[in-house]
């Protein structure tokens, strides 16, 4: 592999000096980008897009190719592959989003359930590998996973974004099946986010996507318990190099002070919490990620260099900041407000690393 030519993000997550606020956009290869909608046109589905390298890796590098502030890659991939390989049925409903064929539901279903064999999530791995090889050393690649609790949902309800009744009536009425699904989804995700790391993964993030719509107590047993057993049993270094881990809650800004504790590297934060606030709160625990509306970005270049400011200034003077949406960039972005986010974040930022 070919030494990092920009190791900002990893020195910024790592709480150590850059010159400037690193920056990366979550969601920054999709639908807002025409040469993505292209390669997804030509690959046939997104399915087909995640499952196969070298499609995974023109996506991965496009946002890269056209946006040369970018700090960091980020592997193009799902969530969904993990329930997928549990064997759940994973397919996409023209429309509606993601399905599964079969929901864990019954206790049986729950009994029967196991770690997959991680030959079954090569193709992850091959794309990592490819990846790596294609950036040269040029930015960091990220490897992600969704939260024990974020996949679980989506394998009880058989779908995201639902109302959670489903699944949250198991956690209150027979808790024990909802502790295995967890258990051995996490074991999962420690299994799948190493195999990234070993194939050349310069960072990982699991995305809590949904631990926000957890009651107070819950929130700590059924997700942030489980991200936690995950960061434990990371790899946490290779090539000689630390690997740091990024942890992600939407709506998880109640819970801020617990998830600095668990030892992860870096907190990711939504944009209903200030981050010089957040920064109080976790002290030098950890790093902090985010937190700019995605929806800023519908705006005009001169909104959005405003409120870049903003979330600069309110972080302030010092290290381990790295600028990023508070959630995914939508698909309605102008590509161009994008570039005019990065090129705010480089203008503003240099004075707060001085």
């Amino acid at each position: 592999m070919s030494p990092l030519k920009n190791d900002n993000f990893l020195r910024a997550l790592m709480r150590q000096p850059t010159d400037y606020t690193p920056v990366w956009m979550m969601r920054q290869a999709g639908r807002y980008l025409p040469e993505y909608r292209a390669s997804r046109k030509t690959a046939g589905s997104f399915l087909q897009l995640c499952k196969n390298p070298g499609f995974a890796t023109e996506v991965t590098m496009q946002p890269l190719d056209r946006y040369p502030l970018l700090d960091a890659a980020i592997l193009f991939s799902d969530i969904l592959t993990v329930p997928d390989a549990m064997g759940v049925g994973l397919y996409f409903a023209e429309g509606e989003g993601p399905k599964f064929e079969r929901t864990l539901r019954e206790e049986a279903d729950i009994q029967k359930l196991a770690v997959p064999d991680m030959a079954d999530l090569q193709y992850v791995f091959d794309a990592v590998a490819q990846i790596r090889k294609t950036l040269d050393g040029r930015v960091p690649l990220i490897g992600f996973s969704g939260s024990p609790w974020t996949l679980a949902t989506c394998m009880v309800e058989g779908q995201g974004g639902t109302d959670f009744l489903t699944i949250k009536k198991m956690a209150y009425a027979r808790p024990d099946l909802l502790h295995r699904i967890l258990d051995i989804t996490a074991q999962t995700v420690t299994q799948y986010l190493n195999a990234q790391i070993s194939a050349g993964a310069q960072a990982v993030m699991i995305f809590d996507s949904w631990g926000g719509a957890l009651a107070h107590d819950a929130y700590g047993e059924f997700s942030l318990n489980y991200m936690q057993k995950i960061v434990a049993g990371l790899i946490k270094s290779n090539d000689g190099r630390t690997v740091p881990s990024i942890v992600f809650t939407k709506g998880g800004a109640l819970w801020l002070e617990a998830q600095a504790d668990i030892g992860a590297d870096a907190l990711g934060l939504d944009w209903a919490v200030d981050i010089g606030q957040a920064r109080q709160r976790v002290g030098h625990r950890v790093a902090l990620q985010g937190n700019l509306d995605p929806a800023i970005l519908l705006s005009t270049p001169a909104a959005i260099e405003q409120q870049v400011a903003k979330v600069l200034a309110s972080y302030g003077q010092g290290h381990g900041h790295v600028f990023n949406l508070g959630h995914g960039i939508t698909q309605w972005t102008p590509p161009e407000n994008a570039a005019a986010m990065l090129e705010a974040v480089r203008l503003h930022s240099q004075a707060y690393h001085q």
